[in-house]
């Protein structure tokens, strides 16, 4: 595609791309911040419209639409949670369980945003599934894959933190020593499954977490 931006599928309804940790998924404010996955891919496919966004500092896969359309429809498909995403991450900690699922609301942290927190009272329905990979007894990390059930901002980030294992790499969230263990977030969008705008197909994208 454009730079370091992967393609990864490509028809007349939409495409998949590989986001590399670091870049916005759509222009933030002011000039310097221009840069994005949306800019590059349109430079070379100028109808590809963003369908969801991964966080700047989060690599994996991100689907996009081609015309105002299928933007539509897949946008919806998203809504109604029928899109199947997963993810891995490295986290702090080995959790004592083999999986679990974190059940917490979040809401945006206002005046420290764009954090977020854990807030019973006012914040959205959150809910978090997890299951350990694997454990590394001696770095005192485990791999987890994780699906987001809901997809607030930030969830998957503040729901680790809240159970006691950030991200390995989180400059956000994670205490300091685990913060610089990494040189990145260490979370990856590695699955999309869904059915096709155009026709229902049943459509399934995998990619392997580069860490």
């Amino acid at each position: 595609m454009d730079d370091d931006i992967e393609l990864i599928h490509l028809d007349a309804a939409m495409l998949v791309v590989r986001k590399p940790a670091g870049l916005l998924s759509v222009p933030g404010r002011g000039p310097e911040n221009a840069d994005c996955v949306a800019a590059r891919v349109q430079r070379r496919v100028p109808d590809a419209l963003i369908v969801h966004r991964l966080d700047m500092a989060t690599s994996g896969l991100l689907l996009m639409a081609r015309g105002a359309e299928m933007h539509r429809r897949l946008s919806r498909l998203f809504a109604d949670r029928q899109v199947d995403k997963r993810y891995e991450a490295v986290v702090a900690g080995c959790p004592a369980e083999a999986a679990g699922t974190i059940d917490l609301p979040l809401i945006c942290d206002w005046p420290n945003r764009p954090r977020q927190k854990v807030d019973p009272l006012t914040g959205r329905a959150s809910l978090t599934r997890w299951q350990v990979l694997d454990r590394d007894a001696t770095a005192g990390t485990a791999r987890l894959a994780l699906e987001p059930v809901t997809g607030r901002s930030h969830q998957l980030r503040v729901h680790l933190l809240s159970i006691g294992h950030p991200i390995v790499g989180d400059e956000l969230y994670a205490p300091t020593p685990w913060r610089e263990a990494a040189p990145r977030l260490l979370l990856h969008a590695c699955r999309l499954a869904f059915a096709h705008p155009a026709d229902g197909a049943p459509q399934v994208f995998e990619d392997a977490a580069p860490f």
